[in-house]
């Protein structure tokens, strides 16, 4: 997989002063992805745990950790919001008064109806606010988990809201194609349909599986994990995220959530009965069709046909 080439104007920092808030995974690959790029004059950051700012500070991660939200946002030209959803608006709240005007507040959740609800009523007049998710992760959580190629070749989703500054947007942009994102824009209720379908109930049901196998374990006296296939591993594997993420995430995003969910349901029912009833034609086309999904993955260059699906050791 390519990284994409950086904007060739990308000879000046975006942004003067860019305020981390919350430092996990997407938080720290963000810093590193800056730092790579030249994207930002100087970095802050902060978390709310003590241990987590001390880790942060060991590794580097950021240029300045501040020891409270309101002095990391000082200053700041743009400030991310990488928390969970769940803490958004009352972290909003908390650094409010301390926003500079024309700063762009910004945010990493993978729901945004309901970050949009949350966090909107406390900017302040002269505050830019372009809610954003950038599509790439993986299970690993916490500051030491970040690396700077995480954005390289993924997507990038603006959400605008209603008066948001073009140049803002423009901006906001500029710095996710510098940190090696594919970037495009759709609206809120749009955004968490979409995720429903790949990434939130996809979660779900790989956390469903886990927790149906770890059941029969019991009964198998661990034959289950002791002869995981690589189908089950992936479930693992997906089912080993952020939980106090993930939490948030089905609650703020219950409609779409469950509007795909019933769907699935639909379709598990009907495989349920060609099973029983022996209808190899019907599963024939339905993996056939299925199938095509996948290939469609690999064409745009999302993710690689390697036995392994691309998460081998790098070579």
């Amino acid at each position: 997989m390519t990284t994409p080439p950086l904007p060739a104007d990308m000879t000046t920092p975006v942004y003067n002063r860019v305020a981390l808030i919350g430092l996990g995974l997407i938080a720290s690959s963000m810093f590193w992805a800056m730092k790579r790029a030249g994207l930002a004059g100087e970095v802050t950051g902060f978390a709310r745990s003590a241990e987590t700012r001390d880790t942060a500070r060991r590794i580097g991660l950021c240029d300045r950790v501040c020891d409270s939200a309101a002095e990391a946002v000082e200053g700041a030209d743009l400030v991310v919001l990488c928390v969970p959803v769940g803490a958004m608006g009352a972290v909003a709240a908390e650094i409010a008064p301390a926003l500079m005007p024309g700063a762009t507040v910004s945010d990493v959740g993978s729901v945004k109806g309901q970050v949009i609800e949350s966090v909107a009523p406390h900017i302040p007049d002269g505050v830019h606010f372009v809610p954003s998710h950038p599509l790439a992760g993986t299970e690993h959580s916490g500051p030491e988990s970040g690396f700077a190629e995480l954005f390289d070749n993924r997507w990038c989703l603006l959400v605008p809201v209603e008066g948001s500054d073009p140049d803002a947007v423009a901006r906001l942009r500029a710095l996710w194609e510098g940190m090696g994102a594919h970037v495009d824009e759709m609206d809120a209720d749009h955004h968490d349909l979409v995720l429903a379908v790949t990434s939130h109930a996809p979660h779900l049901i790989a956390y469903t599986m886990v927790g149906v196998a770890d059941d029969l374990r019991r009964v198998t006296d661990s034959e289950v994990i002791k002869y995981s296939a690589a189908g089950f591993r992936d479930f693992t594997r997906i089912a080993a995220s952020d939980p106090t993420m993930w939490r948030d995430v089905f609650l703020s995003n219950k409609d779409a959530t469950l509007e795909i969910l019933g769907r699935f349901t639909e379709e598990l029912f009907a495989l349920q009965r060609a099973i029983r009833t022996g209808d190899g034609d019907h599963l024939h086309a339905y993996f056939t069709r299925t199938r095509a999904i996948r290939r469609g993955i690999i064409q745009a260059g999302q993710d690689t046909a390697a036995p392994d699906f691309g998460r081998g050791p790098k070579k």
